[in-house]
């Protein structure tokens, strides 16, 4: 989900679009104003050594920030499974982040500008990982609402200065605004996924550090066969491997994800040089506004390739839950111990981090269809094998091979839907990216919130049919737009 990690980027894909794609998606004036703003390389106030080095530390201050959320939202299944508290908070994070990213990114940088936005979100993660320390409802709840609603405009405010800087490197360097926004998150994404690598690597070498007697533990036949995709969450299951850790050992872990982050939010305050945010309307500063929910709901009623792409868009959040929720518990930590949670997961954000840079570059030159045909066959094939597989103890490899294929699914996914919708629908990207954060949150939210509940089967079974149905639809959609083109319809 690291690309909560894409499912937390709220209204990323949008601004980049807007300078991205060749068409006036910005609307006339607009456009005007930005062509304005940028005639003169004196109206830039950043040198290109401080727009490189405020790209590396926006970078930097992001890594620390997500080492501590990524990694515990990995752990939340098996660190905080009693009733459901851990998935259970997941859940109502996405519920939040939906509602935030219709409101709240906008007003807040209108008022504190990116720099500040950054921080101020900052602090919502550092609520939520406090909370952990002692995770119980009246904690949880509150904090994932807080998160919830402080991810959108992080991750809004992280774009619109990436992209602001990248339209100035490109016009002090004569490079092409294209190139240097592709450059520019190139650079932060590749910087990011390794969050994904130290918050594991923290996770596993803590929680590793076990009595004599308990490394050299064995499960029975009889537990491992509860385990996979015969999991029951509701069942008593007599594990070890499920207990949780010693509480000396997840303060150990918390108290290292709350400083990593607070080191994330310090770097930011301390290092990040502000930059001037242009207010496209200066009476709306300071107020909520309902436009752009009720431009999504438009744009879904009377778009038809929209309606076709909820299905897919769905599973983008169901898959990303699985993995995190699921899979680490149903299999990892029930067959071989929450220690190696992370171990695995490394694998995970590794393959995940190096598909999507490079599915990210080839798709200029293959198309979608391709990258959408090798998710369906290794999701949809991995998923298969996940109900056949009765996991045991050794040996482990085949886990990280498992994760290493959903990780290259998951990038053709994140990716590729992404494009996709820009693609499709040039003239009106806020609304439909905004519709992609919709029914991608709606995605966790369900499966956040059966997790706690149905078997493990039950839910692979669920996985396959959004997967299946929603493939089909979007071979749908390559055919509509098709024949759409060589009438010259409209797709928006």
């Amino acid at each position: 989900m690291y690309n909560v990690t894409d499912a937390i980027r709220c209204n990323e894909i949008t601004v980049v679009y807007r300078y991205r794609i060749g068409k006036d998606t910005m609307g006339t004036d607009t456009k005007k104003e930005v062509d304005k703003q940028t005639t003169t390389n004196e109206d830039i106030p950043l040198t290109k050594f401080q727009i490189l080095r405020n790209v590396f530390v926006v970078s930097i201050g992001f890594v620390f920030l997500f080492t501590s959320f990524q990694s515990l939202t990995n752990l939340q299944s098996t660190l905080n499974k009693d009733e459901g508290i851990g998935t259970g908070g997941l859940s109502i994070i996405y519920g939040a982040l939906v509602i935030s990213c219709m409101f709240v990114p906008s007003f807040v940088i209108n008022h504190l500008g990116c720099k500040w936005t950054i921080a101020a979100s900052m602090i919502c993660y550092i609520l939520y990982m406090a909370a952990n320390f002692h995770a119980v409802w009246g904690l949880i709840v509150p904090a994932s609402i807080i998160i919830g609603l402080g991810a959108a405009p992080l991750w809004s405010a992280k774009c619109t200065y990436l992209t602001k800087t990248a339209v100035w490197y490109a016009k002090l360097t004569g490079a092409t605004e294209d190139d240097v926004i592709n450059r520019f998150f190139g650079f932060f994404f590749m910087v990011f996924q390794t969050s994904q690598i130290w918050g594991n690597l923290i996770s596993s070498e803590v929680f590793s550090q076990r009595p004599d007697d308990a490394k050299n533990f064995t499960v029975t036949p009889d537990e491992l066969a509860q385990c996979g995709a015969n999991y029951d969450p509701g069942r008593e299951v007599n594990n070890t491997n499920l207990d949780r850790p010693d509480i000396t050992k997840v303060y150990t872990v918390c108290g290292i994800y709350l400083a990593s982050a607070t080191i994330g939010f310090l770097i930011i305050v301390f290092l990040l040089q502000n930059i001037p945010v242009h207010n496209e309307n200066e009476k709306e500063k300071g107020k909520f506004s309902f436009h752009l929910l009720i431009e999504t709901f438009k744009h879904f009623w009377k778009s038809p390739t929209q309606k076709l792409l909820v299905i897919l868009t769905m599973y983008s959040g169901v898959e990303q839950a699985f993995i995190a929720g699921d899979f680490t518990k149903s299999y990892v930590g029930c067959t071989i111990g929450i220690w190696n949670v992370g171990y695995v997961m490394i694998c995970y954000g590794v393959v995940d981090a190096i598909c999507s840079f490079s599915f990210g570059r080839l798709v200029e030159y293959i198309g979608h269809i391709p990258f959408f045909a090798l998710a369906f066959f290794v999701h949809g094939g991995t998923q298969i094998a996940l109900l056949l597989w009765q996991p045991q103890q050794n040996p482990q490899y085949i886990f990280y091979i498992v994760a290493g294929l959903w990780g290259i699914g998951d990038a053709v996914i994140q990716t590729q839907i992404n494009a996709l919708y820009g693609y499709l629908f040039t003239d009106n990207t806020e609304a439909a990216f905004a519709n992609y954060r919709l029914w991608e949150s709606v995605g966790f939210i369900i499966a956040f919130a059966w997790s706690n509940f149905l078997i493990t089967y039950v839910k692979l079974y669920i996985c396959l049919g959004f997967l299946s149905v929603g493939m089909m639809l979007y071979v749908v959609v390559e055919v509509y737009d098709r024949r759409n083109k060589q009438k010259g319809f409209d797709l928006n």
